[in-house]
């Protein structure tokens, strides 16, 4: 009887070990030298973030320790990938270097602090393919996305209500075929809210691209105390959907040397305290877009100057 007791009492502890060691952590780390067959601990980190992330639990969070390239990673749960103070690059060729796809609409993802790059040969930098309740990037550089249609960041659920937060970033150099900087074109029934702050979108083949003309749902767009320059199209463009479905609000924002400055192409932009210089066309709205002048706008030195479509007295 001792010899039975022993025997399950062994067994039993076997399997909570096994179970231990296949846990996902709610907190795992990664590091240049790091190792994927680590268990991501502090004092054992994996290398990169798909290493990482299969070891991390849903609402979890991946850290990096020191600098490193942690290579391309498809997100499927909530996760954040927090990077403070070191250089967390995500570098790759001819593909897609983050994308988000997960069949949980109550997903939270954030990317903070990545260096995400494309080589002017990758597709998108940032692609949202699925509804979530929120997508936050903070902090980060996104670069050279010049593959085949490709953008800095594509946000393009095919149905539900997806709110997207872009803070303190830059998008540049980004474009090819129908991409651009930022392309936020939901498909199907999908609604989308997004709002950027302190966003810079340079030398793209478009800057922010607002399109409703692929769903019938909404397109909520904010932007506020950000920089567009360079943009060989649109600068600041909501296109498609009708001015009801469709609305851009731009505040703060200077809007120069693109081919076009804010434009309302069968959609609704408002703008104010925003400065349109040195573009091709500074203000434009064509098929029955409105673009909304709150009168404490200026618009000079463009090509071809254009005039909103009203003009809203201070209160």
């Amino acid at each position: 009887m001792r010899r039975i007791s022993l025997s399950a009492s062994c067994v039993v502890a076997a399997l909570a070990l096994a179970q231990a060691a296949n846990a996902q952590a709610t907190r795992t780390w990664v590091s240049g030298v790091g190792d994927d067959a680590n268990p991501c601990s502090r004092t054992a980190p994996c290398k990169t973030f798909p290493g990482a992330i299969s070891k991390t639990a849903a609402g979890g969070e991946i850290n990096v320790l020191d600098p490193g390239g942690f290579g391309g990673v498809t997100i499927t749960k909530s996760i954040t990938i927090s990077a403070e103070g070191v250089e967390a690059g995500v570098l790759v060729s001819g593909t897609n270097a983050i994308i988000i796809s997960t069949t949980d609409t109550t997903a939270v993802v954030v990317l903070r602090g990545l260096d995400i790059e494309g080589l002017g040969t990758g597709l998108d930098g940032v692609k949202l393919l699925t509804p979530i309740q929120a997508l936050h990037i903070e902090n980060c550089t996104i670069n050279a996305f010049r593959g085949t249609n490709g953008n800095g960041i594509e946000i393009a659920p095919s149905s539900g209500s997806t709110e997207v937060y872009i803070n303190n970033t830059i998008v540049r150099n980004s474009g090819q075929g129908s991409g651009g900087g930022i392309l936020v074109k939901p498909t199907s029934t999908a609604s989308v809210k997004t709002v950027l702050d302190n966003v810079l979108i340079e030398n793209n083949l478009f800057g922010l691209r607002a399109d409703a003309s692929a769903s019938t749902g909404n397109l909520d767009t904010s932007v506020k105390n950000g920089s567009t320059g360079g943009n060989t199209n649109a600068s600041l463009l909501g296109v498609g959907g009708g001015i009801a479905r469709n609305q851009m609000k731009i505040d703060g924002t200077i809007v120069s040397d693109n081919g076009f400055g804010p434009r309302a192409d069968n959609a609704m932009v408002r703008f104010g305290r925003t400065i349109v210089t040195g573009n091709g066309t500074g203000l434009s709205a064509v098929n029955s877009g409105q673009l909304i002048s709150y009168g404490t706008n200026q618009s000079h030195g463009n090509t071809i100057e254009g005039v909103p479509t009203a003009t809203i007295p201070q209160i």
